[in-house]
């Protein structure tokens, strides 16, 4: 296996922290950023950390769960080198290691997150262009997220305000559950799901 770090202060990271949009960018608008309005989000999917980063760049104050403790550990590191670094040593980005059920069912209800954040891998697409060195490393360590459609319908009773799913453009909803809002991308989209708690 190839070898692979996060790193958050340069490469793709940085790009998009330069010239990613800020708060024009689809994520922004998905999670309901707006003037005077930072949401806490719950990045239940963390990956790779760079949405979250992008989030917490903006101003948001997110916490990353992931479940691979190989992922887990590249986040650590990344998150350790980021909080070391001017950038990065200001940003409420936090990172926890375990089950997402369990992380949210223990949360009392005034720290429920504002938005909960989906990214599960997206459906394997054997006629696809290969896809990204990190994107296939991830997949071969996390596997399919088979139980992305039950981690929606905990993440709706566990969302203040709403819940942002992140998806393929052409991909069926996740759950085959209709969003109530949905920005869409040159190759991803963002389903948005209205909460009320």
């Amino acid at each position: 296996m190839q070898q692979i770090h996060i790193d958050f202060l340069n490469g793709k990271n940085a790009y998009r922290r330069q010239h990613g949009g800020g708060r024009k960018q689809m994520l922004a608008k998905a999670v309901g950023i707006k003037s005077g309005y930072l949401p806490t989000v719950v990045d239940a999917t963390a990956g790779l950390g760079g949405d979250s980063y992008v989030l917490a760049s903006l101003g948001c104050s997110v916490v990353m769960l992931e479940r691979s403790p190989i992922i887990a550990k590249l986040l650590e590191d990344g998150l350790r080198r980021l909080k070391s670094d001017p950038l990065g040593k200001d940003l409420c980005l936090d990172l926890v290691y375990g089950d997402t059920k369990d992380y949210l069912t223990n949360l009392s209800m005034v720290n429920h997150p504002d938005v909960i954040y989906l990214d599960p891998m997206y459906p394997h697409q054997k006629k696809s262009a290969l896809a990204k060195k990190e994107m296939r490393i991830l997949r071969e360590v996390v596997g399919a997220d088979e139980d992305a459609a039950a981690l929606l319908e905990i993440a709706l009773c566990y969302a203040k305000k709403r819940v942002v799913v992140k998806r393929a453009r052409l991909a069926p909803e996740l759950g085959e559950i209709k969003p109530n809002l949905v920005f869409t991308g040159q190759s991803s989209r963002f389903d948005v799901y209205f909460t009320a708690l």
